[in-house]
């Protein structure tokens, strides 16, 4: 080949390489404008919803509102009933659920990574972390309620431990894999029993982590409507007691915001700016220890 070819062939494979870039380029440009018009578009609901939650839910705040029951249409009242509920039903959830949840998280992390009850452990907690609340609340139905006959505080907390379950089970696994196994040979040559260091060590290590996962876990279960409705009903007066009939702030909004009376109207828009600052002020918690981790 001659030179004056070898030339000709070098500026076409220049301008094949050009125009490939070229190419590439543009699909790069209407992939970008594409992602950042979806962007643009969620952001925008967004917005507008928190929004919505602020302009008519911070006019329902009042004292009456964390003092007062709830009241009967076209009267003053509160939710304070509906507060305490949920407030009791998600803590006992948690307490119910985290254990269970960060101990099989640590069993599928570092006893059995790869065995047949692993993967057939994940493959129910994958179920779990994508069935839809209300799947679970009538499952809790049929087992707890229709057995005992009678809607209860204890089921609305079995309801949502089984939602709070799959959820810490993957955080708490996912970290412990974090952990480099350095750590933990290091304390197996000094002579640490493995159960102390899972305990000092590797769970020490992934804390933040795990209690990144329970404060989801929390935010999560904080609006649940579907399984409550099943499970604890709803209660229009105070009550401590939970084998009975159990108030909650969503199944309360629920209520009172398809309710033709103004003043119900009012009060589920305050009990929708609680949930979604509570759900928020949690979500920030939890990104504050995951980058601390």
């Amino acid at each position: 080949m001659s030179t004056s070819e070898q030339l000709i062939s070098a500026a076409d494979l220049a301008q094949e390489r050009q125009a490939r870039f070229a190419a590439r380029n543009r699909v790069n440009r209407v992939a970008l404008a594409l992602s950042l018009a979806a962007m643009v578009f969620g952001v925008f609901w967004l917005i507008w919803i928190l929004w919505e939650t602020l302009r008519l839910g911070l006019g329902g705040l009042s004292v009456a509102l964390f003092t007062q029951m709830t009241p009967p249409p076209n009267d003053e009242g509160g939710l304070a009933n509906a507060i305490f509920g949920s407030a009791v039903m998600v803590a006992l959830a948690t307490f119910v659920g985290t254990p269970i949840g960060i101990m099989a998280g640590v069993y599928l992390a570092e006893y059995e990574r790869r065995g047949w009850l692993a993967s057939v452990t994940r493959l129910v907690n994958d179920i779990l972390l994508s069935a839809p609340s209300i799947v679970i609340g009538l499952f809790v139905y049929t087992v707890v309620v229709a057995r005992f006959r009678s809607y209860s505080g204890y089921a609305g907390i079995v309801a949502l431990a089984l939602i709070v379950i799959p959820v810490v089970i993957r955080t708490t696994e996912n970290m412990l894999l974090l952990v480099p196994a350095g750590l933990r040979e290091a304390a197996y040559a000094l002579g640490t029993p493995k159960w102390k260091v899972i305990s000092l060590v590797t769970l020490r290590a992934a804390r933040a982590g795990v209690i990144t996962g329970i404060l989801l876990a929390v935010a999560r279960i904080a609006g649940e409507t579907a399984p409550l409705l099943f499970t604890a009903l709803n209660n229009q007066f105070w009550n401590g007691d939970l084998a009975k009939p159990m108030a909650s702030l969503p199944v309360t909004i629920f209520k009172f915001a398809m309710s033709p009376y103004e003043n119900w109207q009012k009060l589920a828009w305050a009990g929708v700016f609680l949930i979604t600052a509570a759900v928020l002020a949690l979500n920030i918690l939890a990104r504050v220890l995951a980058r601390r981790n």
